[in-house]
C-alpha cells in the first residue's frame, strides 16, 4: 500500500480510538457527577420516592393530603406539595373540601374505577 494511504488510516484509526476514549471518559465523569448530585440532595430525592410509593399502592389511586403529610414528615405543607408535584402528583379536591392527590400515571385507572363504581350504582 502506499505511504500516504497507511498514514491517512493511522490518522483515522487514532481519532476513533481517542474518540472512543473521550466518549467512555465523559460517561464515567457524568455518572459520577449524577451520584454526587443524588448524594447532595438525598433527602429531596427519597421524599419524592416515598410520595410515588405511597400514591402507587394498588388499592388506591388517591391520598389525601393529611395522609401523605404524617407519613412524609419533616417538610413545610408547601414543600411537600413541590415534592409531590416532581414525583408526578396532581391534586384535586372532593366535595366536603379536603385535598387529595394522585399521580397522572394512574388517572386512566381512576377513571376506569369511577365509572365502574357509577355502574355499580345503577345496577
Amino acid at each position: 500500500m502506499d505511504a500516504a494511504l497507511w498514514s491517512t488510516f493511522s490518522a483515522l484509526f487514532g481519532a476513533a480510538v481517542g474518540g472512543g476514549i473521550s466518549y467512555l471518559l465523559n460517561r464515567q465523569q457524568l455518572q459520577n457527577q449524577l451520584r454526587v448530585l443524588q448524594e447532595q440532595h438525598k433527602v429531596e430525592f427519597m421524599a419524592e420516592e416515598t410520595a410515588r410509593h405511597f400514591l402507587s399502592h394498588k388499592s388506591y389511586t388517591d391520598r389525601s393530603f393529611d395522609t401523605l403529610r404524617k407519613h412524609l414528615g419533616g417538610f413545610e405543607d408547601d414543600e411537600l406539595r413541590k415534592i409531590l408535584v416532581r414525583a408526578g402528583a396532581i391534586r384535586v379536591f372532593r366535595d366536603d373540601g379536603s385535598e387529595w392527590w394522585r399521580l397522572l400515571s394512574r388517572m386512566d385507572e381512576y377513571i376506569e374505577r369511577k365509572q365502574l363504581d357509577q355502574i355499580a350504582r345503577e345496577i
